[in-house]
Protein backbone atom coordinates (compact mmCIF):
# COMPACT_ATOMS: atom_id res chain seq x y z
CA UNK A 1 0.00 0.00 0.00
CA UNK A 2 1.51 3.46 -0.51
CA UNK A 3 2.24 5.00 2.34
CA UNK A 4 1.02 8.80 2.46
CA UNK A 5 1.95 12.09 4.78
CA UNK A 6 -0.78 11.79 7.76
CA UNK A 7 -2.37 15.12 8.73
CA UNK A 8 -0.97 16.38 11.76
CA UNK A 9 -2.35 15.22 15.28
CA UNK A 10 -3.19 18.78 15.89
CA UNK A 11 -5.50 18.64 12.69
CA UNK A 12 -6.98 15.67 13.33
CA UNK A 13 -8.15 17.31 16.87
CA UNK A 14 -9.31 20.62 15.40
CA UNK A 15 -11.53 18.79 12.90
CA UNK A 16 -12.77 16.43 15.53
CA UNK A 17 -13.94 19.25 17.48
CA UNK A 18 -15.28 20.80 14.50
CA UNK A 19 -17.54 17.89 13.68
CA UNK A 20 -18.61 17.56 16.82
CA UNK A 21 -19.79 21.06 17.31
CA UNK A 22 -21.62 20.25 14.13
CA UNK A 23 -23.06 16.86 15.65
CA UNK A 24 -24.15 18.43 18.87
CA UNK A 25 -26.05 21.37 17.24
CA UNK A 26 -28.11 18.32 14.72
CA UNK A 27 -28.69 15.79 17.49
CA UNK A 28 -30.27 18.87 19.44
CA UNK A 29 -32.29 19.55 16.35
CA UNK A 30 -33.36 15.90 16.14
CA UNK A 31 -36.08 14.59 14.95
CA UNK A 32 -35.53 17.22 12.42
CA UNK A 33 -35.53 15.52 9.01
CA UNK A 34 -33.65 18.76 7.33
CA UNK A 35 -30.86 16.83 5.01
CA UNK A 36 -28.66 19.41 6.57
CA UNK A 37 -29.72 17.84 10.55
CA UNK A 38 -29.22 14.44 8.46
CA UNK A 39 -26.02 14.97 7.25
CA UNK A 40 -24.49 16.54 10.16
CA UNK A 41 -25.75 13.27 11.96
CA UNK A 42 -24.15 10.72 9.73
CA UNK A 43 -20.93 13.11 10.26
CA UNK A 44 -20.83 10.95 13.50
CA UNK A 45 -19.50 8.54 11.74
CA UNK A 46 -16.62 10.45 10.47
CA UNK A 47 -15.80 12.20 13.62
CA UNK A 48 -16.36 9.01 15.20
CA UNK A 49 -13.25 7.37 13.00
CA UNK A 50 -11.08 10.75 13.50
CA UNK A 51 -11.71 9.67 17.46
CA UNK A 52 -10.63 5.97 16.63
CA UNK A 53 -7.06 7.52 15.14
CA UNK A 54 -6.64 9.79 17.87
CA UNK A 55 -7.27 5.90 20.43
CA UNK A 56 -10.10 7.56 22.28
CA UNK A 57 -12.55 5.34 20.31
CA UNK A 58 -12.87 2.04 18.89
CA UNK A 59 -14.20 1.54 15.42
CA UNK A 60 -17.18 -0.86 15.42
CA UNK A 61 -17.46 -3.19 12.11
CA UNK A 62 -18.74 -1.55 9.42
CA UNK A 63 -22.20 -2.72 9.92
CA UNK A 64 -22.38 -0.91 13.47
CA UNK A 65 -22.56 2.17 13.27
CA UNK A 66 -21.03 4.51 16.03
CA UNK A 67 -23.62 5.94 18.21
CA UNK A 68 -23.92 9.33 17.78
CA UNK A 69 -24.67 10.64 21.27
CA UNK A 70 -21.74 8.94 22.23
CA UNK A 71 -19.50 10.11 20.18
CA UNK A 72 -20.72 13.07 20.40
CA UNK A 73 -19.22 13.31 24.32
CA UNK A 74 -16.22 11.89 23.95
CA UNK A 75 -13.56 14.42 24.92
CA UNK A 76 -10.75 15.22 23.25
CA UNK A 77 -8.09 14.52 26.21
CA UNK A 78 -4.94 12.82 25.81
CA UNK A 79 -4.97 11.93 22.15
CA UNK A 80 -2.55 10.41 20.55
CA UNK A 81 -2.33 9.33 16.79
CA UNK A 82 -2.11 5.89 15.69
CA UNK A 83 0.85 4.35 13.61
CA UNK A 84 0.22 5.65 10.01
CA UNK A 85 0.31 1.89 8.83
CA UNK A 86 -2.91 0.85 10.86
CA UNK A 87 -4.51 3.96 9.57
CA UNK A 88 -3.76 2.98 6.00
CA UNK A 89 -4.90 -0.07 6.61
CA UNK A 90 -8.10 0.77 8.22
CA UNK A 91 -8.01 3.03 4.82
CA UNK A 92 -8.60 0.54 2.88
CA UNK A 93 -11.23 -1.66 4.89
CA UNK A 94 -13.13 1.66 4.51
CA UNK A 95 -12.24 1.62 0.68
CA UNK A 96 -13.16 -1.57 -0.10
CA UNK A 97 -16.41 -1.45 2.07
CA UNK A 98 -17.62 1.71 0.47
CA UNK A 99 -16.85 -0.20 -3.01
CA UNK A 100 -19.00 -2.76 -1.83
CA UNK A 101 -21.91 -0.61 -1.07
CA UNK A 102 -21.21 1.60 -4.44
CA UNK A 103 -21.42 -1.89 -6.62
CA UNK A 104 -24.90 -2.61 -5.16
CA UNK A 105 -26.28 0.76 -6.24
CA UNK A 106 -24.76 0.44 -9.93
CA UNK A 107 -25.04 -2.59 -10.53
CA UNK A 108 -29.09 -2.34 -9.37
CA UNK A 109 -29.48 1.17 -11.82
CA UNK A 110 -27.27 -1.26 -14.99
CA UNK A 111 -24.43 1.52 -14.61
CA UNK A 112 -21.89 -0.75 -13.71
CA UNK A 113 -19.58 -2.28 -16.24
CA UNK A 114 -18.49 -6.00 -16.01
CA UNK A 115 -14.03 -6.46 -15.94
CA UNK A 116 -13.40 -8.93 -18.79
CA UNK A 117 -12.25 -11.21 -16.63
CA UNK A 118 -15.21 -12.07 -14.86
CA UNK A 119 -18.25 -13.63 -15.95
CA UNK A 120 -20.53 -12.08 -13.80
CA UNK A 121 -20.78 -9.83 -10.30
CA UNK A 122 -20.58 -12.52 -8.35
CA UNK A 123 -17.04 -13.44 -9.02
CA UNK A 124 -16.02 -10.12 -8.87
CA UNK A 125 -17.32 -9.49 -5.31
CA UNK A 126 -16.01 -13.02 -4.33
CA UNK A 127 -12.37 -12.51 -5.60
CA UNK A 128 -12.74 -8.92 -4.05
CA UNK A 129 -13.83 -10.29 -0.50
CA UNK A 130 -11.07 -12.48 -0.41
CA UNK A 131 -8.37 -10.98 -1.82
CA UNK A 132 -9.28 -8.04 1.53
CA UNK A 133 -9.59 -11.10 4.22
CA UNK A 134 -5.98 -12.29 2.87
CA UNK A 135 -4.71 -8.69 3.02
CA UNK A 136 -6.35 -8.23 6.56
CA UNK A 137 -8.33 -5.29 5.77
CA UNK A 138 -11.89 -7.66 5.69
CA UNK A 139 -13.65 -10.25 7.79
CA UNK A 140 -13.63 -13.61 6.17
CA UNK A 141 -16.34 -13.83 3.19
CA UNK A 142 -19.40 -15.70 3.94
CA UNK A 143 -20.43 -17.76 0.59
CA UNK A 144 -18.37 -15.53 -1.82
CA UNK A 145 -19.31 -12.05 -0.47
CA UNK A 146 -18.98 -9.69 2.43
CA UNK A 147 -20.61 -10.41 5.86
CA UNK A 148 -22.48 -7.81 7.12
CA UNK A 149 -25.56 -7.84 9.34
CA UNK A 150 -25.39 -11.18 10.20
CA UNK A 151 -25.84 -12.40 6.55
CA UNK A 152 -24.19 -11.96 3.04
CA UNK A 153 -24.31 -8.63 1.78
CA UNK A 154 -25.95 -9.01 -1.78
CA UNK A 155 -29.21 -10.17 0.46
CA UNK A 156 -29.10 -6.90 2.89
CA UNK A 157 -32.39 -5.25 2.79
CA UNK A 158 -33.02 -1.21 1.25
CA UNK A 159 -32.79 -0.04 4.57
CA UNK A 160 -29.52 -2.38 5.64
CA UNK A 161 -28.07 -1.24 2.17
CA UNK A 162 -28.60 2.10 2.55
CA UNK A 163 -26.71 2.07 6.34
CA UNK A 164 -23.71 0.57 5.39
CA UNK A 165 -23.43 2.71 2.67
CA UNK A 166 -23.44 5.75 4.96
CA UNK A 167 -21.38 3.94 7.08
CA UNK A 168 -18.56 3.11 4.55
CA UNK A 169 -18.59 6.59 2.75
CA UNK A 170 -18.16 8.86 6.09
CA UNK A 171 -15.58 6.76 7.19
CA UNK A 172 -13.62 6.35 3.81
CA UNK A 173 -13.78 10.10 3.44
CA UNK A 174 -12.43 10.51 7.40
CA UNK A 175 -9.40 7.90 6.48
CA UNK A 176 -9.07 9.20 2.92
CA UNK A 177 -8.47 13.20 4.76
CA UNK A 178 -6.60 12.00 7.10
CA UNK A 179 -4.19 10.58 5.03
CA UNK A 180 -3.76 13.22 3.33
CA UNK A 181 -6.14 13.43 0.28
CA UNK A 182 -7.92 16.45 -1.06
CA UNK A 183 -6.81 20.08 0.20
CA UNK A 184 -9.62 20.84 2.10
CA UNK A 185 -12.50 18.38 4.14
CA UNK A 186 -14.94 19.55 1.32
CA UNK A 187 -12.84 18.21 -1.84
CA UNK A 188 -11.72 14.69 -0.09
CA UNK A 189 -11.89 12.12 -2.78
CA UNK A 190 -13.80 8.93 -2.45
CA UNK A 191 -12.76 7.07 -5.43
CA UNK A 192 -13.15 3.26 -4.77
Amino acid sequence: MPRRKLRSQGEVVARSRELAEELRAALGRLPDDDPAVVDAVWRGEALGTLLWALQLLELPAYDEPFDPEEVAAVELEGPALRDGEEIELERESARLWHWRARTTELQARGEVELPERYENFDQLIAATAMRGFEQGVLPAPIRGDFRAYGKIYRQLTPEQQAEAHSIALERHHALNWLCGEGSTWEDVPLDT
